[in-house]
């Protein structure tokens, strides 16, 4: 029998086990029938955060960021390349800090964006500073 890796639904939010021989074909939430893997990041409030780092199985990866900052505009679209590249391997997620002062609060982000990347529901690497797709995706694979 093969090893079954948990995937948190992106829309509903729901953990779903995955064979891990059948991750890369994607699959579908048992749930609300969506896309586990979307190729883009998932905004995410307080308690989504909370279940995707604290049950998936796959790195997640944050992006904490803001509306109002100019780097942080400046790196959505790296992001965005970076979630195409590695999913389903990786999950990446951003969190509005205007919107989540608690969870920005929660993990100490003093500078935004900061990209940090969690496993087993604890931090394992931060950076701060916007970063190209081909940094970020270095940075992300050098760190897991």
């Amino acid at each position: 029998m093969s090893e079954a890796l948990i995937v948190v639904c992106p829309h509903c939010h729901t953990p779903n086990r995955v064979p891990a021989e059948r991750l890369d074909a994607g699959g579908t939430c048992g749930r609300c029938k969506g896309a586990l893997f979307a190729g883009a990041p998932v905004e995410l409030d307080e308690a989504a955060f909370d279940k995707h780092v604290g049950r998936s199985d796959l790195p997640i990866v944050v992006d904490f960021w803001a509306p109002w900052c100019g780097p942080c505009r400046m790196m959505a679209p790296a992001f965005a390349q970076a979630a195409g590249a590695l999913e389903p391997r990786y999950r990446l997620v951003k969190v509005n800090t205007e919107e989540e002062q608690g969870l920005a609060a929660r993990f100490g982000i003093r500078s935004i964006p900061t990209v940090a990347i969690f496993k087993g529901g604890r931090e394992i690497a931060r950076q701060a500073g916007a970063m190209d797709a081909g940094t970020l995706t270095r940075w992300i694979q050098g760190n897991v």
